[in-house]
């Protein structure tokens, strides 16, 4: 179950969509990916909704990838996750099989399970931090760069785009993934507000230090 961290948080987005799984005691691996800034909470609220979900969550990990926010002006942990991310990935990936394959016969696995969820230590506070509303802000598309392909629409997480004889983006749905900026094929599309703009300064500045993969596996 993977989410992206959202100020520290998961995005109500990714909360209501995993709530439609049913974890039935499967195992599971929580993982999220952040920024470079922090994960803060976002990781133990995986694992807790997992459980709530019936899932039995067995390792963790949090991962870094390009800020949403990161531009050519901006760049926050550009590249990543790069090499040595995916090998501590796959190192990852070999330690979960081996705990897997170590598991005895089905009628012991869901006492196992429950063991191994219980052992799992995953670094966050509950009550998790606050909730803030944010104000519908979106990315903008220049009309004369634009040649209306409908890769932003077609990226779009909300369906806030659309695209017809003009590009229309609707601000009270946007998340601000910036995955209709980043795939644009023209650089139609781009971020312009000065809060956002601000806020992708502020992270250049002050989280440009390389952050590491950080798993987690019942003790």
């Amino acid at each position: 179950m993977g989410a992206p961290v959202y100020g520290g948080r998961l995005p109500l987005e990714a909360v209501n969509r995993f709530k439609l799984l049913k974890g039935d005691n499967r195992p599971a691996v929580v993982v999220v990916t952040y920024g470079n800034r922090a994960y803060e909470d976002s990781l133990l609220e995986l694992k807790d909704l997992a459980l709530e979900l019936g899932f039995k969550p067995i390792a963790a990990a949090a991962f870094i990838g390009e800020h949403s926010f990161s531009t050519k002006k901006t760049p926050i942990a550009v590249g990543r996750p790069d090499a040595d991310d995916i090998n501590k990935a796959l190192e990852f990936g070999k330690n979960i099989k081996d705990k897997l394959s170590a598991l005895q016969s089905s009628k012991e696995q869901i006492a196992q399970l429950d063991k191994m969820a219980g052992d799992l230590k995953i670094p966050g506070n509950f009550p998790y931090k606050e909730r803030h509303a944010s104000p519908p802000i979106a990315p903008i598309t220049d009309e004369d760069t634009c040649v209306k392909c409908g890769v932003c629409a077609e990226m779009c997480p909300t369906d806030a785009v659309t695209v017809g004889d003009t590009v229309e983006t609707k601000a009270e749905l946007c998340l601000r993934c910036c995955a209709c900026i980043k795939n644009c094929p023209t650089g139609a599309r781009e971020m312009v507000n000065p809060k956002m703009i601000e806020i992708a300064q502020w992270l250049n500045t002050n989280f440009s230090a390389r952050k590491e993969i950080e798993t987690y596996l019942p003790i």
